[in-house]
């Protein structure tokens, strides 16, 4: 039985998919799962995976879903929720297993490191990552990581259409507080070089303030879009 399921969820992810997964391959040798749950892709996400994970299978589309369809079928003690534009390195998933093994009740996260050039994403980045930890918040691009038993008892992801990740840690904060690796996940900036660094960064609180004053996910997904 692994230790560590890896859940990814994909729609339309063949360009940032390879190497993803690629980067994935020396872990998955020694025995951590991989599982991806694609929403619906129209693209070959689905033949880029073949052979370099575990499972791939098909969810209704919406990030909360497949994350806890992966969930659902994930043979590993612990998970951690994975972007599909996201690298972890393998000392990080080994960071993971070291600091879990001893507590079944809890759950963390990486600092970020955006993979543009721009001296605005070192600024982004670097308060991403206060935040995260003053807060007790991680959101996506942290790469998660939590016991299955404590996923479980909180109630999996919430069903909603955006801000799963802040809903689901506003529970497991109240049954620990979040583990801070200081190891970095490269997540890409193709999001903010799409629509402009600063537009980004403030559709992004904007979103966060909206849901703090209880907004309707729904709304906000599709502002986000």
């Amino acid at each position: 039985m692994p230790v560590l399921s890896i859940v990814i969820p994909t729609l339309n992810e063949a360009e940032t998919l390879p190497e993803t997964l690629m980067v994935l391959q020396a872990v998955r040798k020694q025995g951590v799962e991989i599982i991806v749950v694609d929403g619906g892709s129209t693209d070959n996400t689905s033949e880029i995976s073949d052979g370099l994970v575990d499972k791939f299978m098909f969810s209704p589309t919406g990030r909360a879903a497949q994350l806890n369809k992966g969930a659902e079928v994930a043979k590993g003690q612990f998970l951690l929720f994975l972007h599909a534009d996201t690298l972890v390195p393998e000392a990080g998933v080994m960071q993971i297993i070291s600091n879990m093994r001893q507590h079944d009740k809890r759950w963390g996260r990486f600092d970020v490191k955006l993979n543009g050039k721009h001296i605005a994403f070192r600024v982004i980045e670097k308060m991403m990552n206060i935040r995260s930890c003053l807060t007790g918040i991680v959101t996506g691009d942290h790469a998660m990581f939590v016991s299955k038993n404590l996923f479980e008892q909180v109630g999996r992801y919430p069903d909603i259409q955006l801000m799963e990740d802040v809903a689901i840690s506003k529970k497991l904060k109240k049954h620990a507080s979040p583990i801070c690796l200081k190891a970095n996940v490269v997540t890409s900036v193709r999001r903010w070089q799409t629509f402009g660094i600063y537009k980004t960064v403030w559709l992004m609180w904007s979103l966060r303030l909206r849901y703090f004053f209880n907004a309707d996910p729904s709304d906000l997904s599709k502002m986000y879009r």
